[in-house]
């Protein structure tokens, strides 16, 4: 039975999946904390190494951690990453391009299509397994929107800028997110007002006050390096309004939660829509929910009127690594197409 581990790489986590024969067995997702330079890459992947152990597999890498401000260039940080993993393992790694796994010295000149290229073999995996539907990977930063039909992934763009552009991309998630990127004006005792253009709070805050959010979906400090309660998040959620949280009752800012997370899923219909009708997807082709924001997938799928299908459903895992599959969609997507 032949072993593969599906690598994700990104400027906050590190992903891995493992594969025996042709089940995902295990994910584990490990921090990257910012150091202010490239070693926060080589801590997490030593950290990694001791999963793998002395294990003969294959490995399969995607990333977007070259989006990581630790480097000067996306470009510097595909020859950082990649070199990383080359030293790691040799000729047994491999990289996941828009147009099929290459080699380290490959990675590396054809290095735009392997930046930022995870969705991408998520939303491959997905069409292998469902003929036409929408892909919605909703994470702790951005949420990808990837139409699926006759089998393949309908993506215009194929980098980030050109997929921000054709709506595929909306740097937006449940977790990391400020709330100011959200709106500039809620409500709050019956009017409109202004809300900060700081960050004092995210949008974690916000599904902790919906109750949407897993505990153990958060790992970043608070905005302020405060706990993580729902009064903490509440008092966050208050300075954005020019407030403190004794200012109004624990409802009030329940209610403004509701409002951000509300704005935030009709962001999304917008694009979700437009790609919908673009791509002209049959009524019955499903939502496909991943990331750790899921649940604004499925949300979006009863507003959509579209059947609802979870990532991990959609590849057969079940039991303990059902929910990391799912929110580890690439690297386990990797791991599969390899």
């Amino acid at each position: 039975m032949d072993t593969c581990f599906g690598w994700d790489l990104g400027g906050v986590n590190l992903k891995l999946a493992r594969r025996e024969g042709s089940r995902t067995v295990s994910v584990t997702q490990i921090p990257c904390p910012a150091l202010g330079d490239p070693s926060k890459f080589d801590r997490a992947l030593e950290e990694a190494l001791k999963i793998v152990g002395d294990t003969k597999a294959s490995h399969a890498v995607t990333m977007t951690g070259e989006l990581s401000d630790v480097f000067a260039t996306r470009y510097e940080g595909v020859v950082y990453l990649v070199s990383l993993m080359r030293n790691a393992f040799g000729e047994a790694v491999q990289f996941y391009s828009l147009d099929g796994f290459l080699g380290a010295h490959e990675a590396i000149a054809q290095w735009q299509d392997v930046a930022s290229a995870n969705w991408h073999a998520t939303a491959t995996l997905a069409a292998s397994l469902q003929d036409s539907g929408l892909l919605i990977d909703v994470g702790t930063t951005t949420t990808d929107l990837v139409p699926l039909k006759d089998g393949r992934a309908c993506a215009i763009g194929r980098n980030d800028g050109e997929r921000l552009m054709e709506g595929e991309l909306i740097y937006r998630g449940v977790v990391r997110t400020p709330v100011m990127a959200i709106v500039a004006h809620a409500p709050f005792k019956g009017r409109m007002q202004g809300l900060a253009a700081e960050r004092f709070a995210t949008m974690a805050d916000v599904y902790r006050l919906t109750g949407e959010l897993a505990e153990d979906a958060d790992p970043f400090p608070a905005a302020d390096n405060r706990g993580k309660s729902l009064e903490e998040s509440a008092a966050r959620l208050a300075r954005m309004a020019g407030r403190d949280a004794e200012d109004a009752d624990f409802i009030a800012w329940k209610a403004l939660a509701h409002f951000l997370a509300r704005r935030l899923l009709e962001q999304v219909e917008a694009d979700a829509r437009a790609l919908i009708e673009r791509e002209e997807l049959p009524q019955d082709a499903p939502v496909i929910g991943a990331g750790c924001g899921r649940f604004l997938a499925e949300a979006l799928a009863a507003r959509l009127k579209r059947p609802y299908r979870d990532f991990a459903d959609l590849t057969g895992c079940d039991g303990d690594v059902r929910e990391m599959v799912a929110r580890c969609a690439p690297a386990a997507a990797v791991a599969q197409l390899a």
